[in-house]
């Protein structure tokens, strides 16, 4: 079954609404340009009082490895996922660092974006929409035809999906798991119960 990844986690009432709908994977952003940008502290906070069994992921953009371990470790996150420039070499490294599974993300433009992609050294492949200057949490969506180059059991898929699409994507792609950020938001960062029930309901 294809699991769910809601990303953009700020508050502890949204964290534990995704988890009792049924969510596998929560995101938390540590990137300071992003709207959806939470302290390692807030978010230590928001962890440390959810179920085990959910995964917790950390968002990091063009951040330096040093960084990287020190939130991970000061928060427990699960997974480290790359949403910027990150070449294979630092992610091999990061791996080895913290012994944690990698999540790449590759802003998919169109199809010359995927060249070096199944090359790249992370454990699952995120694809998500090219918008300029903008990494993660566009709303807009690409060709997913483009994503079944990608093997499946790696596959995150991401970009402008919500609740009315969401099952098309599963049932052609059949990912191993699908992320969604504004697709159920009533602003950046806060979250929609409805839509957030409707778009896990519609993947399972």
């Amino acid at each position: 079954m294809t699991k769910t990844k809601i990303c953009g986690i700020t508050n502890y009432g949204d964290a534990i609404s995704a988890s009792k709908l049924g969510a596998g994977y929560l995101g938390f952003n540590f990137y300071r340009k992003s709207p959806r940008y939470v302290s390692k502290s807030k978010a230590r906070r928001i962890i440390s009082r959810l179920p085990k069994n959910i995964k917790k992921v950390g968002v990091f953009v063009n951040e330096s490895a040093i960084k990287v371990k020190n939130i991970s470790d000061f928060c427990q996150l699960d997974l480290i996922q790359l949403s910027g420039d990150e070449n294979s070499a630092y992610a091999i490294k990061l791996k080895k660092s913290l012994s944690k599974k990698i999540i790449k993300s590759f802003r998919v433009k169109n199809e010359h974006a995927l060249a070096g992609v199944k090359k790249y050294k992370a454990d699952y492949i995120m694809l998500d929409s090219f918008k300029k200057g903008i990494y993660g949490g566009t709303g807009t969506g690409f060709d997913w035809k483009l994503a079944k180059s990608i093997n499946k059991n790696r596959l995150f898929l991401s970009g402008g999906l919500n609740p009315a699409n969401v099952r098309i994507a599963v049932k052609n792609l059949h990912p191993y798991a699908v992320d969604v950020c504004s697709g159920i938001e009533l602003k950046p960062g806060k979250k929609d119960f409805g839509k957030m029930k409707k778009f896990i309901r519609a993947v399972k």
